[in-house]
């Protein structure tokens, strides 16, 4: 065994205590021990360690500089289970709380249904609540303090963890008459739905149609409205829908809709959670991770055609 695996709960107690009262007997007092019980816990863990921690004296106990060191640690690890054990409370006692959730339509529309899933298993009693809308919305309201996450493309005010990368797709109904054409000029003879300017994948895409020499569509009606976007596509119009992968990514497997064969992978792009940093220390937060960790298995690969 390895001499560190060799350390316990209440050497790290009882040396953070040490090290929060500067003294043995009050961190004594606070840990309901006797002040030689917490001297031969603090040896013990010098002697695991290797180095010499607390430096004792009549004005009472200060650490050393690997006393330091270690203290950082220990303080971090203690907070850590700390926060794990106030998530198995709440799960048992049904006081998990509220968790409110921004999310884009592409992570709305397959990911975030089998996250939500996964995270009533690991808390029940938890309250969630989802809002979708576009990038510069959602972002603006987790600044505000008004969501506590966003899953969406990378734009974080303080805090991104990426989960998956995505890119855009142009799209048509499979009967469409240019349904799966190489040649992206091709669009240009049928209206596109086209993302807006405040949408997170406008700027891919307008680098995308510049980088083919074609430019913004002339015929073109402006939405990443999902809803919107697979009643058009069916109806009479025949438009070509350009999308976020992630939001028509069922319709592709299952040959719903039909991507053209463009290359289109330099509109790739991370998609994570976004905090405010002090947000990734809840613990309901954290199971929200968790879960989406826990989807992203089951579901697979996400936002690519």
């Amino acid at each position: 065994m390895n001499k560190h695996q060799r350390i316990k709960l209440r050497h790290l107690r009882t040396f953070v205590e040490i090290a929060r009262h500067g003294a043995l007997k009050p961190a004594a007092e606070a840990l309901n021990m006797t002040q030689p019980a917490v001297s031969k816990v603090l040896k013990d863990l010098e002697e695991i360690v290797g180095f010499h921690l607390v430096e004792r004296s009549r004005r009472g106990a200060s650490l050393t500089e690997a006393g330091e060191v270690l203290l950082q640690f220990a303080e971090q690890s203690l907070i850590a289970l700390q926060q794990g054990l106030t998530s198995l409370e709440a799960i048992e006692s049904g006081t998990a709380g509220q968790l409110r959730i921004g999310a884009l339509p592409s992570v709305a529309a397959r990911l975030l249904p089998v996250a939500v899933m996964r995270f009533r298993e690991l808390s029940p009693a938890a309250t969630l609540s989802i809002e979708e809308g576009s990038h510069e919305t959602l972002v603006a309201r987790l600044r505000g303090g008004e969501l506590d996450l966003v899953v969406g493309r990378l734009g974080s005010p303080d805090s991104f963890t990426q989960i998956y990368s995505e890119q855009v797709v142009i799209v048509t109904a499979p009967d469409h008459p240019i349904a799966g054409s190489s040649r992206i000029e091709d669009i240009l003879d049928w209206p596109v739905l086209y993302p807006p300017a405040a949408a997170a994948i406008r700027p891919l895409v307008d680098r995308l149609f510049l980088s083919l020499g074609i430019g913004q569509p002339p015929d073109r009606i402006e939405t990443v409205s999902e809803a919107f976007g697979r009643a058009m596509v069916q109806g009479s119009l025949r438009p070509v829908w350009i999308i976020s992968g992630g939001v028509v990514a069922s319709e592709l497997a299952s040959g719903a809709l039909r991507p053209l064969a463009v290359d289109a992978s330099d509109t790739a792009g991370p998609v994570g959670i976004m905090a405010r940093s002090e947000e990734d220390t809840l613990p309901i937060a954290r199971l929200f991770r968790t879960a989406v960790g826990k989807a992203l298995m089951q579901i697979g690969p996400i936002g690519r055609p």
